[in-house]
C-alpha cells in the first residue's frame, strides 16, 4: 500500500476541455525558435521578426532577419509605418529578459498583433539556428538545411 503522496496530483488537473483551450491560448502568444527559423527559412511573409534589444546588442548577434526595434522607443509615432497586417514577433535576450514581453504588449496595446519568442536569442542559439551580426537584418540562406526540431 503506497503511504506517499503524490505531488503531482495534490493539485488536480484541469479537464481535457480546460487543458486543450489553456494550451491554445499559450500557443496564440507563443512561437518556439525552430517555428520562427523555419519561417524565416520559408520567407512567410505574413510575419516580421523584430529585436527588442538595443542597437549595440542587435549589431553583435540577432536573428537573421530580424528588425532592430527597442522596446523603449516603441510608441504611436515610432509605430506609424508597421504594416498592421503583419504579426510581429518579439524577442530579447532570453528567459531572463522581458524586452520582448515590453514590446509584445506596447506593440498589442497600440493595435499590432504580436507573438513573443520563447526563450529568445538564447533558445535560437541553443537550437543551433544561424546569427547575422552589424546592423542589417541578413537573412537565413533559403536553401539552409532545416535542423531538424527536437521536440
Amino acid at each position: 500500500m503506497q503511504t506517499t503522496a503524490s505531488q503531482v496530483l495534490a493539485f488536480p488537473p484541469a479537464s481535457p476541455a480546460q487543458t486543450r483551450d489553456y494550451m491554445l491560448d499559450k500557443l496564440s502568444y507563443h512561437a518556439d525558435a525552430w517555428d520562427v527559423a523555419e519561417d524565416l527559412r520559408n520567407r512567410i511573409p505574413g510575419i516580421v521578426v523584430i529585436d527588442t534589444r538595443s542597437e549595440s546588442l542587435y549589431a553583435k548577434g540577432h536573428v537573421p532577419g530580424a528588425i532592430n526595434f527597442p522596446h523603449r522607443t516603441m510608441d504611436a509615432d515610432s509605430t506609424a509605418k508597421l504594416d498592421r497586417s503583419k504579426v510581429y514577433v518579439t524577442y530579447c535576450d532570453g528567459i531572463g529578459c522581458n524586452g520582448s514581453t515590453k514590446g509584445a504588449y506596447k506593440l498589442a496595446k497600440l493595435g499590432f498583433t504580436v507573438k513573443e519568442m520563447l526563450g529568445g536569442l538564447d533558445f535560437w542559439i541553443r537550437d543551433g539556428q544561424p546569427v547575422a551580426t552589424g546592423s542589417a537584418p541578413g537573412q537565413i540562406a533559403a536553401d539552409t538545411p532545416s535542423i531538424e526540431c527536437a521536440c
